[in-house]
Parts: structure tokens; C-alpha cells; sequence
């Protein structure tokens, strides 16, 4: 391949030269390409082997004996495949390997193991051109990778990958990271110049500046904090100051010499003479026999854990030159050397004992909840720290734990039980409404019930444990409700009552005849007409408390059967004659007394009805209609002043011929009147009582036997049935209007029952749950310390109340007994002993001093610590540890005044104030001894014996602070029971209670005191009203309307209106119903009989005949008749009514025209009714009346048609009918009640095909199907008012001391409302301010200075004193107060307990150069990108800069100092160059600026190349600018400059990047190249140089120019131009098919591919 690429290079270069060498450069580069086909560069073979993938590992057994193969081929290297025997088959690969078959089963034996992820690369680094210079903006992308393998679990070997890909996809093996960039150290403004270090001669000034972000990730480190000037005030006039004392650091603690040591030294000096003065000893002697005196009596009173050596330390004094070097002490100035010796506590170390044996387990039972408890051990003090010895570390220690061995019981779990549900009762629920409707009897439907609900022990394997112990008792044993967990059972829930039904019965029905009383027993002539109605609603508890159903009026002649008309047969003449009087055969029937047709014979003793006489009306008679019914009768008995009374009527039809015809009768003979109800007024019935008690029937052999088992608590209570008792009542015979009469008088055979049998309750005994164990008897004392009485108290609860005879409950539910009171009240307390004598230090490191002959100076002095109980007896000094405040101090430093010194007694107490304010108190003290004498002493200014002060000055004001606290009810309520949670019942929720505001006291100056102070209580009081709910007011129920039909199903109406709205979350009113605009309303169907009023029609009056022939009395006439509208009953029309309440269709006519047949006439009688068309209706069918000839006509005159028929018409006279059903009503409770269930009903009507309703009966003639319900069930929503718990007790403050401190109190709904209830009120929680306390705590004073005693510098002591302050708790301002106000408090300072009053320091000697102290804490700073959302945390920092005072010592200078830490909440900043165009400015005219507005010295990008940029104007401040020598701002490689309308540098843009994919990246990494030399800005300038013209690319806004993109779109065409005709003039020619066929029949077996996809 390199010739065909030569040979292409080769051509390139003349390719200018004309358009003619196009053709011979493509055939050369053609040629180049065939060449390097035929054959390698090194001449080897063109064909090679290629591989196939692994196929799948095969194998009939799962483990490492599998196989695998893949496919092997010979190819050519133009890619077609070849014949095997072209490639070298010593290179073969093999097609066949070994392998691990996977099952399964291998899942739990291998899986994938997951090394650490490697450190964070940056991507740059892993690229070609990584040396490209790289510009980190927030953080540099990076790749950190791990190694991730197969093993096998068991010994973590490692296996092939393929075995867990079976299973799982390979995990990833790199992910992408960010590598923060560099940051810089940051350093603030410098300070001030400090004053010169020297008055006089040659010194330095210092700045200073402090360390603001430390440097990270490799950032530039910080520069120098310290700027040095050196400083001439002037001459020195004298020899200046060249020397110092400098006192060096004590030395540790060392003990005194040993005894053999002084023995030794005390053996030398026995030939000096001391022994000649009997009684003298020198110093150290008597210094020793001192010590050992009192070494000797405090180990007698001392405690074993104190082991105080005092010992001595000493430090060296040296003179120092300024330049830092030591010289003879001689040359520093005289004056009196500090000490170089003084008494210390030797340190001694804490030491405890050895840890004793682990407690038990605190978890003594099993409980998979948690089945971890805590054990501790212990460990006791053997010596104290002493001095500076190492503390103790604590004395106890816990671990976790799980009980061990066999028979742990399992743990206490706890449950909610409830007592028996109370009975249900409806009054409750309605004093929720209205309390004057709570006292109400004989209430039903939806009610409430109530339980209690107490807490005890669930788990049975525990209950039986424990019942191995004691006896076994009935119910579970309350415990507190808090250890139950879990939302609390109901406590009320609604129940339901059945409403009684009540019976209805029909009306009364006729009067039946008369007969005996007893149809076998015929003997006694008395009889009975009875009447009877029927029972239509069956009511609740049977038909016993119905009212009487039958009636009897005793009567004379009773029969058992008798015979009854049915009917009368045509009149037929006497004599066979055509005409005249003859009679009507009555058509009869044998019935018994309740009308049931019987056999004839029974009747054989009663009198047959006779023949009816009847007149048949000849030609020339007057015809007369048939008689009309008999009436009904008009009174129901009869008596000596009411007759009862029947009466009928018949008309004239035809007048009789003048002559010889039969007249017609008088008009008193066309009506007729009868007795009828002829018995008397005396009707008797049985008279029941209500039924008694149910008894025990003493036939029964059943035993009642009491029952402790509870009844089921559901609606109506359930109550266990044990027996068969009695009921009886009461049968008496009453007369109606009378009273009681004997029993004789009514008939025996409908007489009531006297006894039944009933069914006996069992009966329930009362059952109790035990006592609840005493309740804790918590021990509190008084400020005395004895112990406060206290009560405690147990409860129990009744589970089911008596009933049924059963025994009672106890009256005793909680008792009450006093605590035992503990002799001794807790506590400990320190006490401290005396201090024991001051020790100096050893007398011959003292002997040199003056006054060594003397004991005094300064020194030591200890004393002892033991632990007390609070009343004075000796206890273990752990408990102090444990429970006592901080141990006293047991060393303090001491003064044993010597011959000179001055001595005085010690302050007294200051003399008392007459009164607060006014004039002043005083102290005194006295010189003592020699001191009175000595003229120093009695230098009052230095020693002064007595100060004075004003009297204290304490006035208090209080004034209020805070909010209002909510409206709070005096506690009035009921307390809610320990036990059980009684919410039923009254808890006032409004009315006037109080608020209150806290009281503040502060003294004259401003500070807080305690309330009492200002005898205030701590509150402002105010009364306050919480107004009462009122509840939404309905009007009573109005009337029921009229159905809205009066014939057939309709509705009435009737509704409650809106009275009064509800306000402060009373009742909400129901919705407003818009049809009816009622609030409430009911809707109930009707049914109206559509017979209830009927047209009555009197008889047609007598003819009036118009054209009257008088001789014949005939022709042409009219008849009238009256028609009244009445009101039907049972027993017929009884009164008139108005004509409206009848319908207007159905009236009959009052007048008819016709003709009055004259004689000889033929008579018929009125017209029957109307046949009923058959169904349906068609025009083919039709209707008949029929009518028959009363008299018939003379010879020749023929008789009218006596059939009428007319066609069948729809709606006209004939009609279709259906059911039609009404709506439902609203749902109908019982009158007693006011929620719960109820019914719906709706009513069937039968309409008419032209939609008039009409009598159900012509739907129910139909038999038409009726599929409809008529009643469904339905629920009122019973209105619960919302319950609330009681308020719980108020919670502790919120805070301990302050202003803002809060009590809260809570409660919750225990019943939400329903229905129409009473809304639950918004306020859950109240609070109330806590008193003011004022807030104490120690503090810190500030550090002194260095203090080295009576010299220049050197190792010295520093001070701070912890100081009590007030404040109110808000943090703003804090006061200084007396200590004794803190003393109550624990000795820390924000929560150290290591208190720090003293600490060593260093006073530097003039001219040294040291470290200044810390500086504070930075602001805590993110190390971020602002706007990115890239955060790498947060850090603050200080630093310790260097201080100089001379320039020869600069070189001796320590090394500056900064130490981080980390914080939370830092602020993301950003760094920005900002420039000022003032020349003569002390500013420099460049700096950095942090985003807060601190000037700052790092953290800008820097400014390449670093020349000044002043040279420029205006500097060059545009990120990637620099300015050049000709003094015009530039931009750096690879960026081009964006010029503002002025012509000045507005911004640096990159010059676009070339993408050029490498070839020999086979993964396709992207590569970048910018331009070398970036173009030049081309405007001239005033001030600038002329520059050549070129093309800019990009526009003033920095984008790229059309005409770029113009060009690049030519470019791209003549690119696909030049590829297309190399690729046409280098395309390989096809070969002759003569030598493919000789190529076929040399290797028959060779398969070519060319790449052709039809193979």
C-alpha cells in the first residue's frame, strides 16, 4: 500500500499545472490501488484466517466439562472468502475449546466482585495532545475506573467472566468524574502599618494580612502575611536599650529531696555549733518536723482517694541582647529578680479499678419488635487527678444486649380493650341538638351508645405465664393508656332502636246476622250479631296489642243458616195471561252466619222467602219502573229514640189510556221506607290489657341460671334467652259508651287469650376488671431537703353492668393511700474540709532569697473532698460524680506573710442602708501586729482600711411583654379518668374564660430579674369570651298538603323552614332545596280512592210533556232529576260534598228528553249499562246495551229494538290502562324518631290510555304484571356532634428562661361529626406564655495581656475570669450580674465543662521577631462555581502572621502559619479584576475584587502575560487579553478579537475547533486543532499601527458572517465532486467469464464472495 500511496503523493504537486493532467493522475492513482492488492508491502501472502464468535458452552454435565466451537475460514484481504488451502494451515486457528457449562444452581456460588473505584483522571490526560494548554472552569472533567471480576463465593478464587454474565451484565468498569480545580489561596486587604518598633535609631514597620480561603487541589500557595518597612524617628540621643531580662518556662512538678538525702546534709553540719544552743534548729529542720506534724494528723481525717504531693518547679531568668543572643546577666539593668521557684502539686494521673462483671440485661423478656436491651458495668475511682493529671474517663459503660437462657418470657405487649357498649339511647343524641327535647319517652330510630376504653396486657403466652403464678382472675388488669399503642377504639357509636309499628286495622264491616253463639250448643236462645275488621299493618310484638276486632249486639231469633235472596225470576201473570198481577219466584240459596253457601238442607227449619207479587202492565195500564235498592240503612242500632231506616223508589214510564186502563199510582206510592238495624244500641267487645312481666313458669323444669357471659354489644343490646316463663294480662268485657260489664255479655267464642308463654332473659352479674396496680409514687422534696407526702391510687373499670336480677357492682371503683416517704431525700452534695497549712517550697531552694531565715513567701495549701448525702451522711464518691455538681477545687495558691510584709485582717461586711438609694455603706479592715507600727503600712493608699459605696439602688419596673395567649376556660371541666377515656358528657367549650401576657421585671439598669421582684405573679390577666356555637333553627313541621291527586296515587308535602342561621360553628343548616325552596321537606305518596266521592242521582221526576195531548197524556217530554256530589263510606253515600271533590266525567245527567209512550204503546225500561269493549280496542269491536218490554204494544204496533250497539273507540268508550309508578318518597322514620333507618315507598297507579287515573281495580281486573318494589330500606344520617378529647395537661416551656417561652395544651377528635352534627372546632392546641425567667449563663471575660512578672518579656501567664450574665434569651443583649445568680447553674461555658481561667503565653523581648496570635475565623467560605451548581463543601480558616522589630533578627523569623477546618453554610463567591482610570490614586489601578465587595489578593484568573497592563488605556481586562508592546489590548492563541462600535477590545471569542476523526483510534475519539496563528483585528486605530486588510469571519456580536457559511457549502459540493470521480476512475473492471469458468474447473471447490449480497 505505501507505492499506491506514493505514487499519489508523486502526482499532487503538478496538479496546477492544467485541467488535461486531471485524467492521467486519477489512472495513477488507480494503478497504486491495484497494486497494493495483488500484494503486501513485505510480500507476503493475501490471504489470512478469520474467526467466528464463541458459540454457546454445550455439555450434558454443569461445571468445567463443556465444549464450545466457532466458526474458522479462509478470506482474502479484499474480504471475500477463499479456499483453506490458500492460507498456511500452521497458523490455523482452532475451532474447539473447552469451557464452563452454566446451570442454574451456580447463582449462589459466583458473583461478581467490585474493587474501589481508582483515583479521578482527567480526560485530558488520557488524550493525544494532552500538553494543550487547559483552562479549568468550575471543575475538569475526569474518568476514575475499577477493576471488576468473577469469583467463586467460597474462597473468592476467581473464575471466568462468562459465568456470572450468565446470570448478571458485567458491571461497568468506568464511570465519569470531576476533579475541582486548582484553588488559590486568597488572602484579605493588608492592615494598617503598625508604629515604628523603636523611638530612636533604625526600626520596622509591620502590615499585616490574614489568610481568607487556604489553598486546595493543588492551588498556588499563599504569599507572604507580613510587609516589612523599615522606620527612623531620629537619632538616639542616649545609649538605647540593648538588653532584657527574659524569664523562661517553669519547669514540671519535682518532688523534695529524700529523707536520706537530708539525713546526710544534717550529719555534716553537726560540728558547725547548733547543736550548743539547746532548743535551735536550723530552718529546714524544723521545717521538716512541721511537715511531718501535719502529714501525720490530716491522714487521720483524709479519704484513701486523694494522694496530694506538694513539690516545687523552677525556671531560669536570663539576660537577652536584641539581637536575640544570651549574655551575662550582669548587663540587663538591677532590679528585683521574679521568683525562680515556687510550691506545685505533683500531677498525678486518675486511676480507677478494673471493670466489674456486666450488669444484667435490661431486657429481661422476648419481643421480636426490639429485642435489644443495654447492660453496664462499672468501674470505681482509686485515685483522683491531681494538678494536671490525666482525667477520668467514665465510670460506666453500656453495651447492647439480648436476654440469654432458656424460659425467657416473652415480653409485656399491650392492647385496647373496651367495656359492654351502654344501651342505646336516642335522647342522648338529641340534647346534642336541643337539650329540651333530651327528656322524651318513648324514642326509637337511630341513637348513640357509649363504652370506656382502658389499656392492659395482651399477649396470651404471657397471661398464661403469669397465671401459673396467681390466680386466675375473670378480666385483664388496666395499665396506663399510654403503653398502648395504635389508634384508640371508638367510644360512642351510633345504634339503632326499632321503632314499635303500630297496628292499623280496617274499618268495621257490616253486621252479620243474627245466630248463636255457638252453632252445636243450640240451646241457649241468646244470640250475637257480630261485625268485624281486619288487621292491615301486623304490629311489633304481634296482634295482642291491637285494638278489638270484633263487636257483638246481642239478638233475638238466632239461626245458624238461613236463606238468602240471590235473585227474582220475570213476573209471570196468574193464569197464564198475557197481562195483569201475577209474581216473581225468588232465586235462593242455604248460607251460614258468615255467608259461606251451604247445603239446602241446613235451612230446612227456616222459612223459605215466598213469591214476590208483581204486576205485568196491559196495553192500556200505567207502566211503573222496577224498585231502586234499598238505601243504605241510616243508623247502625236502634233505640227508643233512633230508628233506623231503608228506603227505595220507582218512576212512572207510561201513562194508562183515559179508559179502561189500570191508573197510576199517587206519588207516595212510587217511593217505600223499612225499618232496618233494628237491634239495639248495646255492643259489647273483649277489652284486652297489656301483658305482664315474663315469670317463671313453675311447670318448667329449665333453671335460669345467672350468666357471666357477656352479651353481645351490637344494636338493641342482644341479650342470651334461658328459659320459658309466663305472661299473663287482663280480658274484660267492656259496653262501648259504658265500661265493664260481666263476661257473659260478650260471646265466648272470640274471647282473647289470657296467658302465653314468653321467653326468659338470662340473667347478668356485674363484672369488674382488678385494681390497676398503684400508681408511682414520684419523691419530691422541699427546698429543706425532706421529703413532700404524696397520695397514690388505683382504679378499676366495670366491664358489663347487672342486668336481669343479676348481682351488683361494687360501689368502691378507686382507691386512695398516702406514699411511703423515703427517710432520707435523694441528693448528693461535696463537702469540703479545711485547708490545711500553707507549704513554701523547700528551704534550700529558698535559703538565697532574703528573708530565707523567715517561713514565708508564697506556696501551696490543699484540702479534702468527700461525698454527702443531703442530710449530712457519709456516701460513695461516685454518686457525687454521678449527681453532684462540679467538684470543689482541693488546691490553691497561699501567702505566709513575712517580718515585712504588711498584715491586715480581712474585709468585714459591709455596714447595713437605712433604706434602699439613700446615702452609703462602708467596710472596714485593720493593720495587724508589728504592722501598726511599720510606717509602709500605714500608707493608706496602698493599704487602704476602709472603702465606701452608695447604698444599693434597687428599683423594678414591670411592664408587659409578648402576644395575648388564646381564650382559656378556667379549669372546670372533668379530668380524664387514668384509666379509661369517659368522652360522653359535658365539657364546657365556651363562655368567659381568660388570656393572659407575660410580666417582665427589669432593674434600674436595664436587667432582667426575677418576676417576683416586681411582686407580679408573671401574667397580666384579662377576661376573654369564647362565644357559644348556636345551632342552625328549623321551623315544626308544617302540615301535610293534599294529595296531589284526587283520584288514584299522587304526593303530600309538608316542610320545615329556616328560622335562625347557625353562627360560630353551630349545626350547619341542610342544603337549601331550590325546587320547593324549603329547607326540609318530606314527600310522601298518597293514595286517593277514586270512589271516595260519587254522583248521586234521585229518581227522574215525572214526565213534563211538551205538545201535551191531554186525552192521551204522551209524546214528545223531558225528565229532571237531581245529582249531588257525596262522600262515599263503607255503608254507602253518607253526606254532600261539594261538586268539585266529584269527577266532572262521571257526572250524570240532571234532564233527559224522550218520548212517553201513549197508549197501547209498547213500554221498555231504562237502558242497562254499557257492555265492556274487549281488548284491545278496535274499530271492529263494539258495545251493546240491552233493555226489555215492561208492557207490550196492542195488536199492529210493534215494540222499539230493545239492543243498542256502537262501535269500540279508543279513549272514547273504550280504554287500554297500565300501572304507572310513582316516585320514591323521602325516607319516612317513626314519629318517635329523628334518624336511622326508615323506608322508602312509592305506590302503583292505574292510568287510562288518555292518561286519567283511574280505580286500581280496572288495572287489577287486566291482571296486568306488577314488577315494581314498592318499599326499599334507607338510612336518615343520624346528626353526631364532633366529640373532642379533654385538653391534655399543659406541656413544660418551650424554653427555660426568657421572653418567648410557651406552655401548649392539645386535644384531639375522638368522634368526628356526622351527618348534620355540630362541626368540630379549628382550635386543636391553646397556648399561654410561661412566666419570665431570666436567662443566666457563665462567660468568658476577654484574655489579659501577657503578664511576665517585673521584667520586659519572656514565658508569662495570661487571665480571663468566667463572669455571670442576663440576658432575655433573644441573644441581643447580655448584662452583668452577681455570681451568686449563677450559682444554681452547672460551671460551663457553652457546654465545656473543662473551665480554662489561666494559660501560659509568650511576651516577646524587644527586637525578637515571633508569631502574632491567631487570627479569628474566616467567614466560612464554598469552594464552588457560581451559577454551575458545583459545590466541593465549605472551609474556614486562620493564620498566624510574623512580627519583626529589627532587621538584623529578619532572618530569624519563624515561619508564618494557617490551619483549616471545614464548616456548613458557606457563601459561593466569585473573583473579579477591576481597574481605575485615576492615575494619581493610592489604589492600585488593577486588583481583584471578591463578589461581596472585599478587595482581595488571589483568586482572579490570572492576567497573561503578567506585564502591566497600565501601559494600555484602558487596561486590559477581558479574560484571554493581554496588551502588547504597542500598547493595544490583544487576544491570546486561539481566540480572535470582537471589537465594540468604538473600536475597542470587547471580547476574546474561540476560534471555531476542526473535528478530525484519527484513523487509528479504532474507538472514534474526536481530536481537536485550532489555528496556530489567529488573524489579526484589521480597523486602524488612532494610536495604532496600519495592519493588512483580511476576511473576518465574525460580525460585531461575535457571530460567524454568511458568507462563511456560503463557502463552506462550496467547499463541501466540491468535495463530493473529486471523491465521486476517484471512486469511478479506480473501480475495479469485472473479469472475463472464460477465465472465472477456467478458474471453476481448476478448484472446483472454491465458493468466491465479492460482496454482492445475491449470494
Amino acid at each position: 500500500m505505501g507505492r499506491g500511496w506514493r505514487g499519489a503523493a508523486g502526482t499532487l504537486g503538478i496538479r496546477t499545472e492544467g485541467g488535461c493532467y486531471l485524467l492521467v493522475t486519477l489512472l495513477l492513482l488507480c494503478r497504486g490501488f491495484w497494486e497494493a492488492a495483488a500484494q503486501t508491502d513485505d510480500g507476503k501472502s493475501v490471504y489470512f484466517w478469520e474467526t467466528g464468535p464463541w458459540g454457546r458452552c454445550m455439555g450434558s454435565d454443569c461445571g468445567p466439562g463443556g465444549s464450545q466451537s466457532r466458526a474458522v475460514w479462509c478470506a482474502h484481504v479484499d474480504g471475500w472468502t477463499t479456499l483453506h488451502t490458500n492460507c498456511d494451515q500452521g497458523q490455523r486457528p482452532s475451532n474447539q475449546r473447552n469451557c464452563f457449562r452454566v446451570c442454574d444452581w451456580h447463582k449462589d456460588l459466583y458473583d461478581w466482585r467490585l474493587g474501589a473505584w481508582n483515583v479521578c483522571v482527567p480526560v485530558s490526560a488520557r488524550t493525544l495532545w494532552a500538553s494543550r494548554p487547559f483552562t479549568c472552569s468550575g471543575g475538569e472533567g475526569g474518568i476514575q475506573t475499577r477493576e471488576v471480576g468473577c469469583i467463586l463465593k467460597s474462597d473468592a478464587s476467581p473464575a471466568e467472566d462468562a459465568i456470572c454474565e450468565y446470570f448478571e451484565p458485567k458491571p461497568r468498569l468506568e464511570q465519569a468524574c470531576l476533579i475541582p480545580c486548582p484553588q488559590d489561596c486568597v488572602l484579605s486587604e493588608y492592615s494598617p502599618w503598625t508604629s515604628c518598633s523603636k523611638t530612636c535609631g533604625t526600626g520596622l514597620r509591620n502590615r499585616v494580612r490574614s489568610v481568607l480561603v487556604p489553598p486546595l487541589y493543588g492551588g498556588a500557595v499563599c504569599l507572604n502575611l507580613t510587609e516589612f518597612q523599615s522606620c527612623k524617628p531620629g537619632p538616639c540621643t542616649g545609649p538605647e536599650g540593648m538588653y532584657s531580662l527574659r524569664v523562661g518556662p517553669w519547669s514540671p512538678c519535682t518532688l523534695q529531696q529524700t529523707r536520706t538525702e537530708r539525713q546526710a546534709k544534717r550529719r555534716k553540719g553537726k560540728g558547725q555549733g547548733l547543736r550548743d544552743r539547746v532548743g535551735v534548729k536550723d530552718p529546714e529542720t524544723r521545717e521538716l518536723i512541721q511537715k511531718k506534724r501535719n502529714r501525720n494528723r490530716l491522714n487521720r481525717q483524709e479519704s484513701p482517694f486523694w494522694d496530694i504531693q506538694v513539690g516545687y518547679q523552677t525556671r531560669d531568668v536570663t539576660c537577652i541582647h536584641r539581637n536575640g543572643s544570651t549574655v551575662a546577666r550582669n548587663l540587663c539593668t538591677a532590679r528585683e529578680l521574679p521568683l525562680t521557684v515556687q510550691s506545685c502539686v505533683l500531677p498525678t494521673d486518675c486511676q480507677m479499678t478494673d471493670w466489674a462483671e456486666w450488669g444484667p440485661c435490661s431486657k429481661t423478656c422476648v419481643a421480636p419488635a426490639s429485642p435489644i436491651g443495654n447492660r453496664t458495668r462499672s468501674r470505681q475511682v482509686v485515685q483522683f487527678p491531681v494538678g494536671e493529671g490525666a482525667e477520668c474517663t467514665p465510670l460506666e459503660e453500656s453495651e447492647a444486649c439480648e436476654p440469654q437462657g432458656e424460659g425467657v418470657p416473652p415480653c409485656s405487649t399491650y392492647t385496647w380493650r373496651s367495656t359492654e357498649w351502654s344501651d342505646c339511647r336516642v335522647d342522648s343524641l338529641l340534647s346534642q341538638q336541643d337539650r329540651r327535647r333530651g327528656n322524651l319517652t318513648g324514642l326509637c330510630g337511630g341513637g348513640l351508645q357509649t363504652r370506656e376504653v382502658y389499656c392492659v396486657q395482651a399477649n396470651a403466652e404471657l397471661l398464661k405465664y403469669l397465671d401459673d403464678l396467681r390466680e386466675k382472675e375473670k378480666a385483664s388488669r388496666p395499665v396506663e393508656n399510654r403503653l398502648c399503642r395504635g389508634p384508640i377504639p371508638n367510644r360512642s357509636q351510633l345504634c339503632q332502636i326499632p321503632c314499635p309499628i303500630d297496628c292499623e286495622v280496617s274499618p268495621w264491616g257490616a253486621w252479620g246476622p243474627c245466630t248463636f253463639e255457638n252453632c252445636d250448643d243450640q240451646a241457649a236462645k241468646k244470640g250475637f250479631k257480630l261485625r268485624k275488621r281486619q288487621i292491615t299493618n301486623e304490629p311489633t310484638g304481634g296482634p295482642g296489642n291491637c285494638p278489638h276486632l270484633v263487636e257483638a249486639v246481642p239478638c233475638d231469633e238466632p239461626s245458624c243458616y238461613e236463606w238468602e235472596l240471590v235473585g227474582l225470576d220475570p213476573c209471570l201473570p196468574d193464569d197464564q195471561k198475557p197481562c195483569g198481577p201475577g209474581a216473581q219466584l225468588p232465586q235462593i240459596q242455604c248460607v251460614n252466619s258468615i255467608g259461606e253457601e251451604v247445603d239446602r238442607s241446613l235451612c230446612a227449619s227456616s222459612t223459605a222467602p215466598e213469591p214476590v207479587p208483581c204486576e205485568v202492565p196491559c196495553s192500556r195500564d200505567c207502566v211503573l219502573s222496577d224498585w231502586t235498592p234499598w238505601s243504605t240503612c241510616s243508623q247502625t242500632c236502634s233505640s227508643k229514640t233512633i230508628e233506623g231506616k231503608q228506603m227505595r223508589t220507582r218512576s212512572i214510564l207510561a201513562y194508562n189510556a183515559g179508559e179502561g186502563g189500570a191508573l197510576c199510582p199517587n206519588s207516595s206510592s212510587l217511593q217505600e221506607v223499612r225499618n232496618c238495624n233494628e237491634h239495639a244500641c248495646t255492643v259489647y267487645h273483649w277489652q284486652t290489657g297489656p301483658w305482664g312481666p315474663c315469670t317463671e313458669d313453675p311447670s318448667a323444669s329449665t333453671l335460669n341460671t345467672s350468666s357471666g357471659v357477656r352479651a353481645s354489644g351490637g344494636v338493641g343490646g342482644g341479650q342470651g334467652l334461658c328459659s320459658t316463663g309466663m305472661q299473663t294480662r287482663k280480658v274484660i268485657c267492656v259496653r262501648v259508651n259504658v265500661g265493664q260489664v260481666p263476661p257473659k255479655k260478650c260471646p265466648d267464642g272470640p274471647r282473647p287469650s289470657t296467658v302465653r308463654p314468653c321467653q326468659l332473659p338470662c340473667k347478668k352479674d356485674c363484672i369488674m376488671t382488678p385494681f390497676s396496680d398503684w400508681t408511682a409514687c414520684p419523691v419530691t422534696c422541699d427546698a429543706a431537703g425532706n421529703a413532700m407526702k404524696r397520695k397514690q391510687s388505683r382504679k378499676r373499670l366495670i366491664i358489663q353492668l347487672p342486668s336481669n336480677g343479676g348481682q351488683d357492682c361494687p360501689e368502691v371503683l378507686e382507691e386512695e393511700t398516702d406514699c411511703e416517704v423515703p427517710k432520707v431525700c435523694p441528693g448528693f452534695r461535696w463537702k469540703t474540709h479545711k485547708w490545711r497549712k500553707c507549704q513554701l517550697v523547700p528551704w534550700f531552694l529558698r535559703q538565697d532569697r532574703p528573708g530565707a531565715q523567715e517561713t514565708c513567701g508564697p506556696g501551696l495549701q490543699t484540702r479534702a473532698v468527700s461525698c454527702r448525702q443531703l442530710d449530712g451522711t457519709q456516701a460513695d464518691i461516685g454518686e457525687c460524680l454521678k449527681f453532684a455538681k462540679a467538684m470543689p477545687a482541693i488546691t490553691q495558691r497561699c501567702q505566709l506573710p513575712c517580718q515585712d510584709d504588711c498584715q491586715l485582717t480581712n474585709w468585714s461586711k459591709f455596714s447595713s442602708c437605712t433604706a434602699d438609694c439613700v446615702g452609703v455603706r462602708t467596710r472596714k479592715r485593720a493593720l495587724i501586729g508589728r504592722s501598726k507600727k511599720k510606717d509602709k503600712c500605714k500608707n493608706t493608699q496602698m493599704y487602704p482600711l476602709s472603702e465606701t459605696q452608695y447604698c444599693p439602688c434597687d428599683k423594678y419596673n414591670a411592664q408587659p411583654v409578648g402576644n395575648w395567649s388564646d381564650c382559656i376556660l378556667p379549669e372546670g371541666g372533668r379530668v380524664e379518668s387514668l384509666l379509661g377515656m369517659k368522652v360522653q358528657g359535658d365539657i364546657k367549650e365556651c363562655g368567659q374564660g381568660y388570656r393572659y401576657q407575660a410580666m417582665v421585671c427589669y432593674d434600674q439598669d436595664n436587667r432582667l430579674v426575677e418576676t417576683l421582684r416586681c411582686n407580679s405573679h408573671g401574667y397580666i390577666e384579662e377576661a376573654c369570651i369564647i362565644p357559644c356555637p348556636s345551632d342552625c333553627k328549623l321551623s315544626e313541621w308544617s302540615n301535610w298538603s293534599r294529595c296531589s291527586k284526587s283520584c288514584g296515587s299522587g304526593v303530600k308535602v309538608r316542610s320545615k323552614w329556616l328560622r335562625e342561621k347557625p353562627y360560630n360553628g353551630g349545626r350547619p343548616c341542610p342544603k337549601l332545596d331550590h325546587i320547593n325552596q324549603a329547607q326540609v321537606y318530606e314527600v310522601v305518596p298518597c293514595q286517593s280512592d277514586c270512589n271516595q266521592y260519587v254522583w248521586v242521582a234521585e229518581p227522574w221526576s215525572v214526565w213534563k210533556v211538551s205538545n201535551v195531548d191531554l186525552k192521551e197524556n204522551c209524546g214528545e217530554g223531558v225528565q229532571t232529576r237531581k245529582v249531588r256530589c257525596m262522600l262515599n263510606t263503607i255503608d254507602g253515600p253518607s253526606e254532600s260534598v261539594e261538586d268539585y271533590l266529584c269527577d266532572p266525567e262521571e257526572m250524570p245527567l240532571g234532564a233527559r228528553e224522550s218520548r212517553l209512550p201513549c197508549p197501547e204503546d209498547c213500554v221498555l225500561n231504562d237502558w242497562g249499562p254499557w257492555s265492556r269493549c274487549s281488548l284491545p280496542c278496535t274499530r271492529t269491536n263494539s258495545r251493546v246495551r240491552t233493555a226489555y218490554p215492561l208492557r207490550l204494544p196492542s195488536q199492529g204496533r210493534d215494540c222499539p229494538d230493545t239492543t243498542d250497539k256502537e262501535p269500540c273507540s279508543l279513549n272514547l268508550n273504550c280504554f287500554n290502562y297500565f300501572y304507572n309508578i310513582t316516585d320514591w318518597s323521602t325516607c319516612q322514620l317513626s314519629p318517635n324518631a329523628v334518624c336511622g333507618s326508615g323506608i322508602k315507598t312509592r305506590m302503583l297507579d292505574c292510568v287510562r290510555s288518555d292518561g286519567k287515573s283511574v280505580d286500581i281495580k280496572f288495572c287489577e281486573e287486566l291482571n296486568l304484571e306488577k314488577k315494581w318494589q314498592m318499599n326499599i330500606s334507607c338510612v336518615v344520617e343520624c346528626p353526631v356532634n364532633c366529640q373532642m378529647s379533654e385538653w391534655s395537661p399543659w406541656s413544660g416551656c418551650s424554653q427555660t428562661c426568657g421572653l418567648d417561652g410557651k406552655m401548649w395544651r392539645r386535644r384531639s377528635v375522638v368522634q368526628a361529626s356526622q351527618g348534620d352534627g355540630r362541626p368540630c372546632p379549628s382550635q386543636l392546641e391553646q397556648w399561654k406564655p410561661c412566666p419570665v425567667r431570666p436567662c443566666y449563663r457563665w462567660q468568658y471575660s476577654a484574655w489579659s495581656e501577657c503578664r511576665v512578672e517585673s521584667v520586659v518579656c519572656g514565658n508569662g501567664v495570661r487571665y480571663r475570669n468566667m463572669s455571670c450574665f442576663v440576658s432575655d434569651g433573644s441573644g441581643d443583649v447580655e448584662s452583668l450580674v452577681d455570681e451568686e445568680l449563677c450559682s444554681s447553674l452547672e460551671l460551663a461555658i457553652n457546654g465545656d465543662k473543662q473551665i480554662s481561667l489561666k494559660e501560659a503565653c509568650t511576651l516577646p523581648c524587644p527586637g525578637e521577631c515571633y508569631l502574632m496570635e491567631w487570627s479569628d475565623w474566616s467567614s466560612c467560605v464554598s469552594i464552588c462555581v457560581k451559577g454551575a451548581g458545583v459545590d466541593f463543601g465549605s472551609v474556614q480558616v486562620r493564620s498566624r502572621a510574623v512580627l519583626a522589630q529589627e532587621p538584623e533578627n529578619l532572618q530569624l523569623c519563624p515561619d508564618q502559619a494557617w490551619e483549616s477546618q471545614p464548616c456548613t453554610g458557606g457563601e459561593c463567591y466569585e473573583y473579579k479584576w477591576f481597574s481605575s482610570g485615576r492615575l494619581n490614586s493610592t489604589r492600585p489601578s488593577v486588583w481583584c475584587q471578591r463578589s461581596d465587595g472585599l478587595n482581595v489578593t488571589g483568586g482572579c484568573p490570572p492576567l497573561n502575560p503578567p506585564v502591566d497592563n497600565s501601559s494600555c488605556e484602558p487596561p486590559c481586562l477581558m479574560p484571554k487579553s493581554f496588551c502588547n508592546e504597542a500598547g493595544i489590548c490583544m487576544c491570546e492563541e486561539g481566540f480572535t478579537e470582537v471589537l465594540s462600535p468604538t473600536g475597542q477590545l470587547d471580547q476574546c471569542a474561540p476560534i471555531p475547533i476542526l473535528e478530525i476523526p484519527t484513523a487509528g483510534d479504532k474507538k472514534g475519539d474526536v481530536k481537536t486543532s485550532r489555528a496556530i496563528n489567529p488573524t489579526l483585528p484589521t480597523t486602524i486605530q488612532p494610536g495604532r499601527t496600519g495592519r493588512t486588510w483580511y476576511l473576518q469571519p465574525y460580525g460585531p456580536d461575535g457571530k460567524l458572517k454568511m458568507w462563511v457559511y456560503g463557502v463552506a457549502a462550496g467547499a463541501f459540493v466540491l468535495l463530493i465532486f473529486i471523491v465521486s470521480m476517484i471512486y469511478l476512475a479506480c473501480k475495479k473492471p469485472k473479469r472475463p467469464q472464460r477465465q472465472r469458468q477456467q478458474n471453476n474447473r481448476l478448484k472446483p471447490l472454491t465458493l468466491a464472495y465479492d460482496g454482492d449480497t445475491d449470494m
